[in-house]
């Protein structure tokens, strides 16, 4: 084994949960005696060393909640999606108002993170942010409900995820921006973005979008949905595909900022005009939404109330109060990329 070993290392040799490991380590009487001593030999085979100050802090309050930001594809070496920078800054002011402090890790997939805090427990509470893939953490987030860890993440709320999570409406943002584009005089769709269980803020928003047009009866005209991940690359790729098919919509629907963005582009690559050819909306109003060429149409997702959410859920976790999922309304910008349909 390379690295110093963790209770993850003995759990998954002794069979067992990292809890249990925890409290085997502990000699708690909630663990059966031959478990504890499985564990305890386990532990010394692998000269594994409890952390006595962590001990110490399961039992007190460090005052201090932590933000783990996940990988995530973007358009430059942060790999951090732009949409989060201005959600960091509300859950920096919450934790502020609240006395707490507030510890930043950027986590990759591979680590640890999520057996390795109940050893070293910095933080009261963990809040889990960042878009990906959430098939591929999905395991480490059911981990983090098996060991008691207080925990909410900015995500999908849907009783079947686990944990608590605090998310944006997203199904009504996906319909009241076609809602929109319907009353600009568009008829013919395409919706870009994935649209399954590995992105379900995407899925929400094109459950949305095919509502608004199945309302109003166009769906016989619909062009279909063209998967797309978080980048600019990512949208232009997409709508290159679209447009190889000869005829093309006249709106487009995008599951976020970036890969509306890419669209743009690949429609400037083939001699279509947004917004006199086709209108192009996007989700998540980052700041170069507004400055793009047309500006962009897109989906307030409200980050203040966002962040301030978040803390208050993760507060209440840690003083054992009562908490449930919840969803918070969007509202559309309306911009240059969505002016009325023209036939000229």
């Amino acid at each position: 084994m390379k690295g110093k070993a963790t209770s993850f290392d003995i759990a998954h040799r002794a069979g067992v949960s990292q809890s249990t490991v925890s409290r085997a380590l502990s000699n708690s009487p909630l663990v059966n005696r031959e478990t504890r001593e499985r564990i305890q030999q386990i532990a010394k085979e692998l000269n594994y060393k409890v952390d006595k100050n962590a001990s110490n802090l399961r039992k007190q309050r460090s005052s201090t909640i932590a933000l783990l930001l996940f990988e995530d594809p973007s358009t430059d070496d942060s790999q951090i999606n732009p949409f989060f920078i201005s959600i960091l800054g509300s859950i920096t002011k919450a934790c502020s108002a609240a006395n707490y402090d507030l510890l930043v890790s950027f986590q990759n997939l591979t680590d640890d993170w999520h057996a390795e805090f109940e050893d070293t427990h910095k933080a009261d509470g963990l809040i889990l942010l960042g878009y990906g893939d959430y098939l591929d953490y999905e395991a480490k987030i059911n981990q983090l409900q098996e060991q008691d860890t207080h925990f909410v993440r900015w995500g999908a709320a849907d009783p079947k995820y686990p944990g608590i999570s605090v998310g944006s409406n997203n199904f009504q943002g996906g319909y009241v921006v076609t809602e929109h584009l319907i009353a600009q005089g568009r008829t013919r769709f395409a919706f870009v973005g994935e649209a399954d269980s590995h992105a379900p803020e995407f899925l929400a928003r094109f459950q949305g979008f095919t509502h608004a047009l199945t309302q109003a009866n166009l769906m016989d005209q619909y062009f279909g949905q063209f998967d797309a991940i978080f980048t600019v690359e990512a949208g232009m790729e997409a709508a290159i595909e679209l447009f190889a098919e000869g005829d093309h919509p006249d709106a487009i629907v995008c599951a976020s900022d970036l890969i509306a963005l890419g669209v743009i582009q690949a429609m400037r690559q083939v001699g279509l005009r947004c917004p006199e050819d086709i209108a192009v909306t996007g989700y998540d109003n980052i700041p170069i939404a507004a400055f793009a060429e047309p500006a962009l149409t897109t989906v307030q997702q409200d980050t203040k109330a966002a962040g301030g959410t978040l803390v208050e859920h993760i507060l209440k976790q840690i003083n054992n109060e009562s908490t449930s999922d919840t969803l918070i309304p969007a509202s559309l910008i309306i911009r240059d990329s969505s002016k009325p349909y023209s036939k000229t």
